[in-house]
């Protein structure tokens, strides 16, 4: 009798550290969150939870390497991370946003072990690397110091991505970069982007043209439209990733004439802050979905028979983790579009094992692209 008491207070004892071991885990945080639509407000909510919920443990890794990266990563990943909340109000805000406001749990231990995958995901393929490419024009003539891709560069390296521009490259491939904007060849700069090992390409274009002169406050001032287009790409496989745009933006410089560059470039530097914000926000939202879950990865084998690519077709589909498979061959070349929850580094390490060793051999794999041979070929 004495025994099973004890067993009993030993099981009740467990149980109050493991309860208060939880308890201490989980915070329980309100965050309103603000955005262009209803999911973007919501998205906004749960990254502000667990900015809130997770100072402390985000702050611990303060001097680590690639700190802000790996920070902007997890709070990309925010809505995968918190999973127990709800929405407490949410409606439209100033000026055509909405709001949404939410009650949280956020898991401490959670956010420490995204940490570390995160982390890990780093030291296998280093920082992604992004090449930048904008082509502005003021009053129809192109202006080659671009503002708009200055600032969306500053941006990204601030936050830890190694990032390529024209003004990075030598003369000739910076004439190529600007002609591959200018003319919306995707080929053309993604080959550019390909030769600097880059992960993401971002071409577009933004346009400012006078419209008149304001007398405001009483000063003449040259007032000028404009517009932008923005668009991302993988480079392996140049699939669009987003594209962002901001349809007419007003800005102005002091002066009597209406042609005014300088105001041209402030309607310009006007449309920066929030396009770049978009944009910023679209690439931690793809890379972040790139390393978690792995999104598409192409799969080039060279020197493969059309049994060889059925053959093969069916191993892919075997490997836990794959969901769906298509092939597409010509002279001996055949690319798999492979969709599944891993990354080409994971994938990789398939490939490389038991009745692979035989059929194909590994020679270079990035982020979403991996290139191989048919053995014997």
């Amino acid at each position: 009798m004495k025994t099973l008491l004890i067993r009993g207070l030993v099981v009740v004892l467990v149980g109050c550290l493991s309860a208060a071991a939880v308890a201490e885990d989980i915070v329980v945080i309100e965050a309103q969150g603000e955005g262009i639509s209803p999911d973007a407000a919501k998205k906004d909510a749960l990254r502000k939870a667990l900015e809130q919920g997770g100072k402390a443990e985000i702050s611990s890794h303060s001097q680590t390497e690639n700190f802000e990266l790996v920070r902007d990563t997890i709070y990309a990943r925010s809505e995968g991370i918190i999973t127990d909340y709800k929405v407490l109000q949410e409606g439209a805000g100033v000026g055509g946003t909405y709001f949404c406001k939410i009650k949280a749990k956020v898991s401490k231990s959670a956010i420490a072990t995204d940490w570390g995958s995160v982390q890990n995901v780093l030291d296998q393929i280093g920082r992604p690397g992004i090449m930048v490419c904008i082509t502005e024009r003021i009053d129809g003539v192109t202006d080659t110091s671009s503002i708009l891709e200055s600032k969306i560069e500053e941006r990204l390296i601030k936050s830890g991505f190694d990032v390529y521009s024209k003004q990075g490259l030598d003369s000739i491939q910076a004439k190529e970069a600007a002609d591959a904007a200018a003319e919306d060849n995707i080929a053309k700069l993604q080959a550019l982007a390909k030769d600097h090992n880059t992960q993401i390409f971002i071409m577009g274009h933004a346009n400012a043209n006078a419209a008149g002169v304001k007398d405001l406050y009483g000063e003449p001032t040259a007032m000028y439209n404009g517009d932008c287009v923005v668009k991302m790409y993988y480079t392996d496989t140049a699939r669009l990733l987003a594209s962002e745009s901001l349809p007419n933006w007003r800005g102005g410089a002091r002066g009597h004439h209406t042609i005014s560059p300088q105001a041209g470039k402030m309607a310009l530097s006007n449309a920066g802050a929030e396009i770049i914000e978009k944009v910023y926000a679209t690439v931690m939202q793809q890379w972040a979905t790139a390393i978690s879950a792995g999104g598409e990865i192409q799969l080039e084998i060279q020197g493969l028979t059309a049994k060889q690519t059925i053959k093969i077709k069916k191993m892919l589909r075997k490997i836990p983790g794959i969901e769906k498979v298509h092939s597409q061959g010509t002279k001996g070349l055949v690319k798999f579009r492979i969709v599944g929850k891993m990354t080409a580094e994971t994938l990789v390490e398939h490939l490389v094992e038991g009745e692979w060793e035989s059929v194909i051999e590994i020679e270079d794999w990035k982020l979403n692209r991996i290139q191989a041979k048919a053995v014997g070929s």
